[in-house]
């Protein structure tokens, strides 16, 4: 794998070299001759990038991401859409979702399905740990004897100034005690095209770049995408936002391209339909070529780069919380693997040398504060959109891909994680601070997966290019 990985890279090096030489020999090139130099915003490059991502991340990351912790999500697809009148259900069979049966979902996340007990408890987010099970019959005789000293009232108060608090630090709404979420198998529901477009998709979309991305004030203009010689326009913190989303959105329409309905047979054996997925080139030039696009597609490509970079720093400065999850199933076997897998992963991830510096941000005190608030509400309404998405299956992963995105905002920019931009183990003096619940971690690392899947898949694309010239 890694050294199929290296061919790739060497590959892409190559082709980039023969693009910037022979640019003027097809048009398409500009998509990929455009990709080079540095980031915006960061100080690496694109190549620096590729290299790192296809032969280090991915590889680790598709493994990973097949464990069971991770593969398994929690998510409430039944929500109304909050902003208007949902109107437009897909019907097609490519848009459902089927949400794993209990006797396939492990022993070790079924706890958190049963009633919640309401209590107050010191480490909330632990309900994951085997440590918390394997003690919880003792730990609820304390809670018995705790609570004959206090209230109902009180713990209720307690209560909701506790999930105040947590709702400060978070950029979106959290599954994990949804009452109607249920689990669903990543693995068995891929992100892939379903087919769900036309006004209820644009809409999404349009909403999300129109009414809740920063925009230049002095020249405002009803196309959704803002051009790229305005964005100088818009302060640090609002650039980084609208990459940030720019880049979510061109890695989600690189995976519809890369998995895509190339044919459908009606076939005779057992009744049964034969499909036939895998990279469709004209809709990724459709998405991303020059002409097709007011000549934006190659810096919505770029914008796939920075938000990489974005979550890939939030996973180092979270490194040494993560480094001490369990990863609890249920399974001691698997679990440990998880472990292991992670760890590796994220001493990859701390050795890149370039990482996004979210320390510039927001430092003009009264002023950043107001700042840091409007891009915080601005990212939970986008978050609250993706109940308006039409698909179930596009409305899963908008949800987890938002919810990593959230979760990666979080960790860089609530004041509980400034401690650790060091990467200095936790004590047990700071590591109450640094909770994450279980959604998202899994949201957490299945989004950047997405983003290191889509840098890799454009090698495909880069290479069906060269082949067709």
């Amino acid at each position: 794998m890694v050294m199929n990985s290296v061919y790739r890279v060497i590959i892409s090096t190559l082709v980039l070299n023969q693009c910037i030489a022979y640019f003027n020999v097809d048009n398409h090139d500009e998509c990929f001759c455009q990709l080079s130099g540095n980031i915006d915003e960061c100080t690496c490059n694109i190549d620096t990038v590729d290299h790192f991502n296809n032969v280090k991340i991915y590889p680790r990351l598709k493994s990973l991401l097949l464990k069971d912790y991770f593969r398994l999500y929690k998510v409430n697809l039944k929500r109304p859409c909050p902003f208007w009148l949902d109107d437009s259900r897909c019907a097609m069979k490519d848009c459902h979702v089927k949400p794993c049966p209990p006797e396939e979902i492990p022993e070790g996340l079924k706890e958190d399905m049963q009633p919640k007990v309401v209590h107050v408890d010191p480490q909330p987010k632990r309900k994951y740990s085997k440590m918390v099970n394997e003690d919880c019959a003792t730990h609820h005789n304390d809670l018995d004897y705790l609570n004959k000293t206090i209230s109902e009232k009180l713990q209720k108060d307690l209560q909701m100034w506790e999930a105040h608090d947590d709702a400060l630090d978070n950029f979106c709404d959290i599954d994990d005690d949804d009452e109607n979420a249920e689990y669903v198998d990543l693995l068995l529901n891929p992100e892939r095209y379903t087919g769900y477009a036309g006004p209820s998709a644009h809409r999404v979309w349009k909403s999300i770049y129109l009414e809740n991305c920063f925009r230049p004030k002095k020249s405002f203009n009803f196309n959704p995408y803002i051009q790229s010689n305005k964005l100088n326009e818009l302060c640090l913190e609002e650039r980084v936002f609208y990459r940030s989303i720019s880049g979510l959105h061109a890695s989600i329409n690189t995976h519809l391209s890369a998995i895509y309905l190339l044919s459908k047979n009606n076939g005779f054996v057992l009744g049964k339909d034969e499909e036939k997925w895998g990279p469709n080139l004209e809709e990724f030039l459709k998405r991303f070529s020059p002409e097709t696009t007011n000549g934006e597609g190659p810096n919505w490509l770029r914008n796939l780069y920075f938000i990489y970079l974005v979550e890939l720093r939030a996973l180092a400065k979270a490194a040494p919380y993560l480094e001490n999850e369990e990863y609890y199933t249920g399974n001691d076997s698997n679990d440990w693997d998880t472990q292991m897998a992670m760890k590796d992963l994220l001493h990859i991830i701390r050795s890149f040398p370039d990482h996004f510096d979210e320390t510039s941000m927001f430092r003009n005190s009264e002023q950043a504060d107001k700042l840091k608030y409007e891009f915080k509400q601005h990212f939970r309404n986008i978050t609250r959109i993706m109940d308006c998405v039409g698909c179930d299956k596009c409305r899963l992963w908008g949800k987890l891909q938002t919810q990593g995105l959230g979760t990666a905002l979080k960790i860089l920019f609530s004041g509980k994680f400034d401690g650790i931009t060091q990467f200095e183990t936790l004590d047990s003096h700071n590591k109450k601070e640094f909770q994450l619940q279980r959604n998202e971690i899994v949201s957490l690392v299945n989004a950047f997966g997405r983003l290191s899947n889509s840098l890799y898949k454009l090698d495909d694309f880069r290479q069906m290019m060269r082949e067709r010239m």
